[in-house]
C-alpha cells in the first residue's frame, strides 16, 4: 500500500504529489515572470538578457540604421551647393581665324595667331532671394531624410522589443512546461505504483502517460518558437542566425495610466512620420516661393580681354539679363507648386489621422491585455489552484477520480500560460504605442 500523497505549498501556489522514494515535485511558479532575473540585471549582462543591451547593440550594428545615417549625411551635404552661386563660365573666341584681314597669313586655330583673340569670363547671378530659397528647400529636404532615419530607428527598436517579448514568452512557456513535466513524471510514477498493487485501473496509467506525452509535444513546439525568435533577434542585430542569446530576464514595465489624448498630442509633436510630412510642407512652401521668383530675370556679368593681331589689348565689360518671356509656362509651374503645397499639407493630416486610428486600436488592445492579466492573476489562477488542491486532496482520499485531478492540473497550466501570454501581449502593445508616439512612455 502506497503512503498518502504528500502536499507541498509555496507562496506562489505550488502543489505536488510525492510517493515514497520519488523525488519531490517541482513547485509551480504563478508569478508574472517565470524564474525572473534581477529587475535591473547585472552590470555586464550577456547579450539577450536585457532589452537595453539588445537596443544598444542594434544601434551600433544594424545595417538599416547605417544606411539611414549615411543618407542623412549625404542630404546635409546638399544644402550648401543648393545655395551657392553658379560656376563662372570661361570663353575663348577666335575672331577672323582665316586671317582674311591679315592678308598673307594662313588660317590658324591658335590664340594670338588670328585677327582677334577674346578671353571672356562670365558669372551668372540669380535674382535676389533665389539662392536663399534653394538652400531652404534643400534644408527642409535634409530634415525629411533625418526624420526618416529617426523613423527607421524606431521601427527597428519596435521589432527588437517585439521579438524580445516573444522570446520571453517562449522561455517562460518552456519553464512552465518543464515544471509541469516534473509534476506529471511524479504523478505517473505514483499511478504506476498504485496500478501495480491494484488500487487504480489501467486507464489512469494510460491517461497519465498520454498527458505526459502531450506536454512534451507542447515543450518541443515552445523550443521551436524560441529558436525562431532567437533567429529574428540575431537578424536585427546583424549576427549569425544561430548565434547564442541569453534568455530574457524581464519584461519592461508599463506606466500605470496611459492617456489617449496625451499620446495623440505626442504623436502630433514627436512622431517622425508626422514630422517628415511637416518638413515636406516647408519644402513645398519654399519651392512655391522660388517658383514665384522665377517671374523675375536672372543676370550675368562678364569681363572680356580683346587681343587683336598687331594691336593693343583692350577690355570689355558685359552685363546680361534673361528675358522671362514664357509667362504661360511660368503660370503652369506656379499652379503646380500650389497643388504640391496643398498635397503636402493634406499628407500631414492623413498621417495624423492614420496614426490616431492605429493609436486607438493599439491602446484598446493594450488595456484589454492588461485587464486580462489582472483577472488571471487575481482571480482565475487562484481559483484554478484551489481547485487543484481540492482535487489532489480528494484523490488522496479516494473521493475523486484521476481524470478530475488531471483536469484540475491542466486548468492551472492553462491559466499560467494565459497569464504569461497576456503579459507578453501587453509588452508588445506597449512597444507599438512607443513606436507610434515616437518616444518611450
Amino acid at each position: 500500500m502506497m503512503p498518502p500523497i504528500s502536499k507541498a505549498s509555496s507562496g506562489r501556489l505550488a502543489s505536488s504529489c510525492v510517493p515514497a522514494g520519488v523525488s519531490a515535485l517541482v513547485f509551480f511558479a504563478f508569478a508574472l515572470h517565470v524564474a525572473p532575473l534581477s529587475a535591473q540585471g547585472p552590470p555586464a549582462a550577456p547579450l539577450g538578457a536585457t532589452l537595453s543591451g539588445l537596443l544598444s547593440y542594434a544601434r551600433e550594428h544594424n545595417p538599416e540604421l547605417g544606411v539611414r545615417k549615411y543618407e542623412t549625411e549625404a542630404a546635409r551635404e546638399r544644402v550648401e551647393p543648393a545655395a551657392a552661386l553658379p560656376d563662372p563660365r570661361f570663353e575663348l573666341e577666335l575672331m577672323d581665324f582665316t586671317n582674311t584681314v591679315n592678308s598673307g597669313r594662313s588660317p590658324s586655330l591658335l590664340p594670338g595667331q588670328v585677327g582677334n583673340t577674346r578671353y571672356r569670363v562670365v558669372q551668372p547671378l540669380p535674382f535676389w532671394g533665389k539662392r536663399g530659397l534653394r538652400g531652404e528647400v534643400a534644408e527642409a529636404q535634409a530634415e525629411q531624410v533625418e526624420t526618416l532615419q529617426q523613423g527607421t530607428a524606431l521601427e527597428v527598436e519596435n521589432r527588437i522589443k517585439t521579438a524580445y517579448a516573444r522570446q520571453f514568452q517562449a522561455s517562460g512557456q518552456i519553464a512552465i512546461l518543464r515544471e509541469t513535466l516534473s509534476l506529471f513524471d511524479a504523478i505517473e510514477q505514483l499511478v504506476l505504483t498504485r496500478y501495480g498493487v491494484g488500487l487504480v485501473p489501467q486507464q489512469d496509467a494510460l491517461r497519465a502517460q498520454s498527458e505526459l506525452t502531450s506536454v512534451k509535444i507542447d515543450l518541443v513546439e515552445a523550443q521551436r518558437r524560441q529558436r525562431d525568435n532567437a533567429a529574428k533577434l540575431n537578424a536585427l542585430l546583424a549576427r549569425d542566425g544561430n548565434a547564442p542569446l541569453s534568455d530574457p530576464g524581464y519584461l519592461p514595465s508599463a506606466p500605470s495610466e496611459v492617456s489617449y489624448q496625451s499620446l495623440l498630442e505626442q504623436i502630433r509633436t514627436r512622431s517622425p512620420e508626422v514630422s517628415r510630412e511637416r518638413f515636406g510642407v516647408v519644402a513645398a512652401e519654399k519651392n512655391r516661393d522660388l517658383t514665384w521668383l522665377n517671374r523675375y530675370p536672372d543676370f550675368a556679368v562678364g569681363l572680356t580681354n580683346n587681343r587683336p593681331y598687331n594691336a593693343a589689348d583692350n577690355w570689355e565689360l558685359m552685363v546680361g539679363v534673361t528675358i522671362p518671356l514664357q509667362q504661360s509656362s511660368r503660370r503652369a509651374q506656379e499652379r503646380e507648386a500650389e497643388r504640391k503645397l496643398d498635397a503636402a499639407q493634406t499628407r500631414v493630416l492623413a498621417a495624423e489621422t492614420r496614426l490616431a486610428g492605429r493609436l486607438g486600436e493599439t491602446l484598446a488592445a493594450f488595456e484589454a491585455s492588461r485587464d486580462k492579466a489582472r483577472l488571471l492573476k487575481g482571480t482565475l489562477l487562484p481559483q484554478a489552484t484551489a481547485t487543484f488542491k481540492a482535487a489532489q486532496s480528494g484523490y488522496e482520499s479516494g473521493r475523486v477520480n484521476f481524470n478530475t485531478l488531471l483536469d484540475a492540473e491542466r486548468q492551472v497550466l492553462r491559466a499560467r500560460l494565459a497569464l504569461l501570454d497576456a503579459d507578453v501581449e501587453s509588452a508588445v502593445r506597449l512597444a507599438e504605442l512607443e513606436f507610434l508616439a515616437g518616444a518611450p512612455l
